[in-house]
């Protein structure tokens, strides 16, 4: 696997995504294996998939993971369904799953600020069958408010997502525009401005956008990116996407932020997902 090219990445701080890589390890221990392959920053999906409110003791061990590794968390989603899994997202489901996003709000934002993190992502949820889409849109929005009102209470920004139809085909926003419209209603409706575009190239790569002119339009709308080859969702040179020379171009857009690591670690171990970059720009 070939290494990054260093003028491209030597300016760009990578965050490992946790939910994705180290998996093969228990959640309290992935924190520290992300330390020992030389990462100072990781990020979650909700850890919990089957709780939005999980016992106290659970969040109290996996920040304490997080803090004896000495890593920063930079990303959290909130509650989110079965992720992995058949949902992509809750706060757009009428019924239980509204309710299950809400009452999760204000925890996934107190243990975010609990350990300095000022980005939640908040997935917009799969059509259901037989349910008004403007239904599940004005619901949506209510419930992205209410999230952008207790990012603002933490100092957070509030992210929206776009993932890629062949893999989400019931997720409504597949596309750049699709997730800034979503982020500039909420922004109208708080008045806050922290509602802001989760830039994943993976998905917009595999919904067949033109990349270069995506970062031109809406890099300054973005609060966070993310990264995976494509196609096969690996790490980067294991596909076709020119990763390094679209970071760049992110850099000189003005992106200074995190770059989130959310790809497949392939068929070995996660430690050995990260030949690509040398180990003094992590």
């Amino acid at each position: 696997m070939p290494a990054f090219e260093l003028d491209a990445a030597a300016d760009q701080r990578f965050s490992v995504n946790l939910s994705i890589l180290f998996t093969e390890l228990p959640l309290l221990e992935r924190p520290a294996a992300a330390a020992a392959a030389g990462f100072s920053a990781v990020e979650l999906w909700w850890p919990w998939p089957g709780s939005p409110t999980p016992e106290p003791t659970g969040l109290d061990a996996l920040k304490k993971a997080i803090e004896d590794a000495g890593v920063q968390l930079t990303g959290l989603n909130f509650y989110a369904g079965q992720l992995p899994g058949p949902d992509r997202g809750a706060l757009s489901v009428p019924g239980e799953e509204s309710d299950r996003f809400r009452a999760n709000i204000g925890v996934a934002a107190d243990f975010a600020a609990s350990l300095g993190c000022r980005a939640l992502n908040a997935l917009y949820g799969n059509r259901v069958e037989e349910v008004d889409p403007a239904e599940q849109d004005a619901l949506a929005l209510e419930n992205l408010v209410l999230a952008a009102r207790a990012a603002d209470r933490i100092g957070a920004v509030l992210l929206v997502e776009a993932l890629n139809k062949p893999e989400s085909p019931l997720y409504p926003l597949v596309s750049a525009p699709d997730a800034v419209a979503v982020a500039d209603k909420v922004n109208a409706t708080t008045g806050l401005g922290n509602a802001k575009f989760l830039m994943d190239l993976y998905h917009l790569s595999m919904n067949g956008e033109d990349l270069p002119r995506v970062i031109e339009q809406f890099t300054s709308r973005t609060g966070h990116v993310q990264i995976a080859d494509s196609p096969g969702r690996g790490a980067p040179g294991t596909g076709s996407l020119p990763l390094a020379q679209l970071l760049g171009q992110l850099r000189k857009a003005g992106y200074d932020g995190w770059v989130g690591l959310e790809y497949k670690p392939g068929g070995g171990p996660s430690s050995g997902a990260f030949e690509w970059l040398p180990r003094e720009l992590r």
